[in-house]
């Protein structure tokens, strides 16, 4: 077995936290693959992972070791890539936000995988900041404002957003008829990882925005609590459209004050700066751009 092919079960073996479901994977003996590992960390003179009867995992210089062997074997899958023709295989790691992920991706990952079946995809969901170099993280898909992380960002697509109340806090406070008098009502809070605050309301009024923070009895941080206890009656929100047109249709939500909508969110993929592109991480973006494109009237 040449080095390669040794980086290959290692890194394998790092993914699985298991020799035995590496080496499966793999399509080679156990034996093999606790062998490869062995050679690894005799030549390179480290121990690269802790063993128990349970549980395998990096020790901290099987970490870096780990992050290079990803960048040379991507390195190698380029240049064979390039000559070869073939499509990319191996295994894409991205983090979404999950909400995205399942209205806009989710729906056809089939053909995705039909046009690359050689791809693996491990997909995590979160809101949080992520170390796409330390955490061996491929790109990171987010909506809103970014803030200045080092990364490429790379601007998907503009979703529209709209301001809206479920129609029990409507009986109960009235229709608020312009963004600038809004005294009486209230919001439900959003607290904003990025900015560490609640986020206020805005209006697009004139080509200008303008923004409003309203009383609150309840501040929330997760998009899917944001919106339910929206239609509790609890405050008004500021949401993606696409979110909630299903509750527009059910009457569980109504929108209110279109005629100054909040400014559009940003879809953005990020990337590090610093390493080169895989070929699986161009047909991914690739991909996802598609995925975000207006339908064609």
């Amino acid at each position: 077995m040449d080095r390669l092919d040794q980086m290959r079960l290692f890194a394998r073996v790092a993914e699985r936290r298991s020799f035995s479901v590496a080496a499966q994977d793999m399509g080679v003996p156990a034996s093999t693959a606790t062998d490869a590992v062995k050679q690894l960390e005799a030549r390179i003179g480290v121990r690269l992972l802790e063993r128990t009867t349970r549980h395998v995992s990096l020790t901290p210089d099987g970490e870096g070791y780990y992050r290079r062997c990803l960048a040379i074997l991507d390195d190698v899958e380029d240049a064979e890539s390039a000559f070869s023709g073939a499509k990319p295989k191996g295994v894409l790691r991205v983090d979404v936000q999950g909400r995205l992920a399942r209205r806009f991706l989710l729906p056809s990952l089939p053909r995705f995988f039909a046009e690359y079946p050689g791809l693996e995809l491990h997909m995590s969901e979160g809101e949080r900041f992520v170390d796409l170099v330390r955490e061996g993280v491929d790109c990171v898909l987010r909506v809103g404002e970014l803030a200045d992380s080092g990364m490429i960002a790379r601007r998907v697509a503009l979703l529209p957003e709209v301001t809206c109340a479920a129609p029990s806090y409507i009986d109960r406070f009235g229709i608020p008829e312009r963004w600038d008098r809004l005294n009486g009502h209230r919001m439900i809070g959003f607290h904003s990882s990025a900015t560490g605050s609640v986020l206020p309301l805005e209006f697009q009024v004139d080509g200008s925005l303008k923004t409003v923070t309203l009383p609150s009895v309840l501040t929330v941080s997760a998009a899917e609590s944001y919106g339910e206890t929206a239609k509790l009656g609890l405050g008004i929100i500021q949401v993606p459209r696409w979110g909630v047109e299903d509750a527009f249709v059910e009457g569980s939500l109504v929108p209110l004050l279109e005629e100054t909508p909040p400014s559009p969110s940003p879809v953005s993929l990020l990337y590090p700066r610093s390493r080169q592109l895989s070929p699986r991480v161009r047909v991914f973006i690739d991909w996802v751009l598609k995925e975000f494109e207006p339908p064609s009237s």
